[in-house]
């Protein structure tokens, strides 16, 4: 007897029982930044074995470029994954939970002295705006956005905000902070002093 033949089209349970076991492949579990350098190395790879029968001025150009990609590309990538790293660690602009101000001044002036400036600028600033929350100077809105919470402040309460100069730094840190949190760029260790600085300024800490 022929066996007979299976058919051709799987029905809906085996197609979607197919497609969960396709997409367990580990494949499909990589970092899409890890698959791309790791084209580009078997593409300099490839290039290095195709360089044999090719001038040497040539060979060399081509290296170049590849080089510089991979090493733009790298960049990216750690740009990215600091960018996530931030993002995980900090959260809202106001601070929720059990954390208060001093442990979040404390962690901002460990990743300072850890040479993590760009973590630290954000933990400043939320050290400086719980501590105002601390205060009363500021209400407790967790939703709140770094340019809210300059708007409160320089409002005040009572009508009574910071000085001109007070305003401005606190303005511009406002703006480090989203430029790091929210853009991914780098500050600089000064840049993160001075939001610590005028933590204390606000706070009316005396050192």
């Amino acid at each position: 007897m022929l066996r007979s033949a299976p058919p051709l089209d799987p029905s809906g349970d085996e197609g979607r029982s197919l497609l969960r076991r396709e997409l367990l492949e580990p494949r499909y579990r990589e970092d899409p930044i890890s698959t791309v350098l790791g084209w580009i190395g078997r593409r300099l790879d490839a290039g290095l074995q195709a360089a044999e029968g090719v001038p040497a001025v040539s060979a060399l150009v081509a290296m170049v470029l590849l080089v510089l990609l991979v090493i733009a590309l790298a960049l990216l990538a750690s740009r990215a994954r600091r960018t996530a790293r931030v993002r995980a660690a900090t959260g809202d602009v106001i601070a929720t939970g059990p954390v208060g101000s001093a442990q979040l001044r404390a962690r901002a002036e460990q990743l300072l002295a850890d040479g993590e400036s760009a973590e630290a600028l954000v933990e400043a600033f939320r050290a400086l705006a719980r501590r105002q929350v601390e205060q009363g100077a500021l209400s407790d809105d967790p939703g709140a956005t770094a340019r809210e919470v300059v708007a409160d402040l320089t409002g005040g309460p009572s009508g009574t905000g910071p000085g001109t100069a007070a305003t401005g730094r606190l303005t511009r840190a406002a703006e480090l902070f989203d430029a790091v949190l929210y853009g991914g760029l780098p500050a600089t260790a000064e840049q993160a002093r001075d939001v610590l600085a005028l933590d204390d300024e606000l706070g009316g800490v005396r050192r």
